[in-house]
């Protein structure tokens, strides 16, 4: 058998050489065994081809072609010329059996933890933001039928879900009409490390999952005026965190000078985080939802962090760097 190694990306061989895989595959022994079929592939081989998935914006389809032909993704899965490489179903079936174990979140982790353990993760600040993820599915259009007033009067919304993909909802930014999901994350300052990580539908607010993006270890928060609530400002204080959320003025209480300045200092440190979209979304292949249902998009969204982290920790840590 001839091996293709060598002729390998970098990149891709950088994460091979600083990831503790023997760790990583541990998690993955959480997995149960198929029940039916042919002979499965390793899991780790398996998970390693989900990160290429992610750091190429791949379908299913896309992967299987790769993975037969492309020398450096053999080579980070440890295919040799002579071995057989998954088709698009059997990678499909390997994810949906990850997400419905929930080891998308423990390899979240154990990666995190990896990359912690280096020192990487610098606590000085957590810097969240949420953005717009559109569905996989066009956005529904209202009945033609006039509907009822409800027991209220009021009239009915003409903004219907969709039958394809009953989890994603509507919202309203800028003036504009969105249909699907939020993507929320926390990140470390200064790294650009994915800490934190949730998926909700669209319509849920910004401030509502705020709390779950603090890790509580951090020196301080930076976030946009969305997430300005008292409350938050005070607990945050109380724990020692230094709450550097944005002002929100509102119709009686407008911004006093200091209050733009200091708005004007938050919005340049917590720039980082809306890279980290950009890169989700240009570089990932993330412009609009993959998949059908808020538990398989959140499957994606940890998966899209994870190989982002892995990316990141590459930058972080060069060749050379000591472990």
């Amino acid at each position: 058998m001839v091996s293709r190694r060598g002729k390998g990306s970098p990149v891709l061989r950088r994460i091979c050489e600083l990831v503790d895989w023997a760790a990583v595959e541990c998690v993955l022994r959480g997995l149960p065994e198929p029940e039916r079929g042919s002979p499965p592939y390793p899991r780790l081989v398996m998970f390693k081809a989900l990160l290429l998935q992610q750091w190429y914006g791949l379908s299913d389809p896309e992967l299987e072609e790769a993975l037969d032909d492309r020398a450096s993704f053999r080579d980070f899965c440890g295919f040799v010329l002579s071995d057989e490489t998954p088709d698009h179903t059997t990678i499909w079936r390997f994810r949906e059996t990850l997400q419905r174990a929930g080891l998308d979140e423990k390899l979240f982790a154990e990666i995190l933890q990896q990359i912690d353990a280096r020192g990487l993760v610098l606590r000085r600040g957590t810097l969240i933001d949420a953005s717009l993820i559109p569905a996989a599915v066009k956005p529904p259009k209202p009945p033609k039928d006039p509907q009822p007033p409800g027991p209220d009067g009021r009239e009915p919304s003409k903004l219907v879900n969709s039958e394809r993909d009953a989890d994603a909802r509507w919202t309203k930014k800028g003036g504009k009409r969105y249909f699907g999901y939020k993507a929320h994350v926390g990140i470390d300052q200064g790294s650009a490390i994915i800490r934190r990580r949730k998926l909700t539908d669209a319509a849920v607010n910004d401030t509502v999952p705020a709390d779950e993006l603090i890790c509580g270890d951090e020196k301080a928060v930076y976030a946009d005026q969305a997430y300005d609530k008292h409350e938050r400002r005070s607990g945050l204080a109380a724990r020692g965190i230094k709450p550097r959320l944005m002002f929100r003025p509102n119709k009686h209480h407008p911004l006093t000078e200091r209050q733009k300045r200091f708005n004007d200092a938050v919005g340049r440190r917590r720039a980082p985080v809306e890279q980290v979209f950009a890169r989700l979304k240009c570089v990932y292949g993330w412009a609009r939802a993959r998949y059908l249902g808020l538990a398989r998009n959140r499957t994606h969204l940890n998966l899209l962090c994870l190989a982002m982290n892995l990316k990141r920790w590459a930058v972080l840590q060069p060749v050379g760097a000591a472990a």
